[in-house]
């Protein structure tokens, strides 16, 4: 199967691009809806922290270092670094008795414009906890550290990476195919689209014991703190904030997606082949309004799928729409 028509963009009644992907909802029996090829396999990139975060949590190193919703919410974020998620985490290691210096995630300019301009009018270098990863990192911090594993927690064959693996592969239900090196340095390891759906879904209904319990906390911190999530102006926060707690979501490099449905027992994860933001706000838009999450005339819906799209001017220029068939 090849890739499906997702978006498309319209220009003077002539569509100008397509965005083409892969897009599962899955349910704990299997596949509902599809588009595309399930089979695809991908790099689930930044979607899937939350992932990564369950042997923090499932371990009870959480809870031996005192860990609350918001740091649990940091774990799973690929933050903007504004002050708001700066703060926290710089406070998370200083309660561990860390410093920056003891994360591997690397640094990088903040996307938060009020925290970008202070450092270039400082003339001040932005420190790795500026890195939209931070939270990330902080969490495998504190999982060494229950462990009392060495410092290099990036590397592959280190503990802490093990547990990640492990638990990778028992929600997504699959043997990893393959792993990469993402953009803060950590490993990453490939799926299936539909692997990844069905790993998402296992968080929307969450089994019980220790991996049930993990799952859920990690979902009610997300809902709970969309904007530490991600942050101000992002999609991940004002999709969850318009769903009202109805949702989760988190966006990957490369235009992958992924939600979580609770009420519904849904996970869902998208790729747009051609790894571009746009496509996949889109898509992801449409399928919550398609899953009864968001009304079509949400200001949300607006901003990611169906205002005009318009130039310097403010004039209306052209439009994203759904494909045919997407969603049915």
């Amino acid at each position: 199967m090849t890739a499906a028509r997702l978006i498309e963009l319209w220009r003077g009644g002539l569509r100008e691009s397509s965005h083409l992907g892969h897009v599962v909802i899955s349910d704990a029996e299997g596949v509902v809806e599809a588009w595309g090829n399930p089979g695809t396999v991908i790099f689930p990139r930044s979607s899937c922290k939350m992932i990564q975060a369950l042997p923090l949590v499932e371990s009870g190193a959480a809870d031996a270092a005192g860990l609350g919703s918001e740091q649990l919410a940091l774990a799973c974020a690929s933050h903007n670094g504004a002050r708001a998620h700066v703060d926290r985490v710089s406070a998370w290691l200083s309660g561990l008795g860390l410093e920056e210096e003891d994360l591997r995630c690397g640094a990088h300019m903040p996307r938060d414009p009020a925290e970008h301009r202070r450092l270039l009018c400082s003339d001040t270098a932005p420190c790795q906890i500026h890195n939209n990863c931070s939270g990330k990192h902080a969490g495998f911090l504190t999982l060494k550290r229950h462990m009392k594993a060495g410092p290099e927690y990036v590397e592959i064959d280190h503990p802490v990476q093990r547990a990640v693996r492990r638990a990778f592969e028992e929600v997504t239900g699959e043997t990893a195919a393959g792993w990469g090196i993402d953009g803060c340095a950590a490993p990453n390891f490939a799926c299936t689209v539909e692997g990844l759906a069905r790993a998402m879904a296992s968080f929307a209904r969450p089994g019980a014991g220790a991996r049930g319990a993990a799952q859920r906390r990690l979902v009610e911190a997300m809902i709970a703190h969309p904007g530490l999530v991600a942050g101000e102006g992002r999609a991940c926060t004002e999709l969850m904030r318009a769903m009202k707690g109805r949702a989760a979501v988190k966006t990957g490099a490369e235009a992958v997606f992924v939600g979580i449905v609770p009420e519904r027992g849904l996970g869902i994860a998208l790729k747009v082949s051609d790894g571009g933001t746009r496509g996949a706000e889109a898509a992801i838009t449409a399928l919550m309004v398609h899953l009864g999450l968001l009304e079509e005339g949400h200001p949300v819906v607006g901003k990611y799928l169906t205002d005009p799209i318009r130039n310097w001017r403010g004039m209306a220029t052209g439009e994203m729409r759904r494909a045919s068939g997407f969603p049915n």
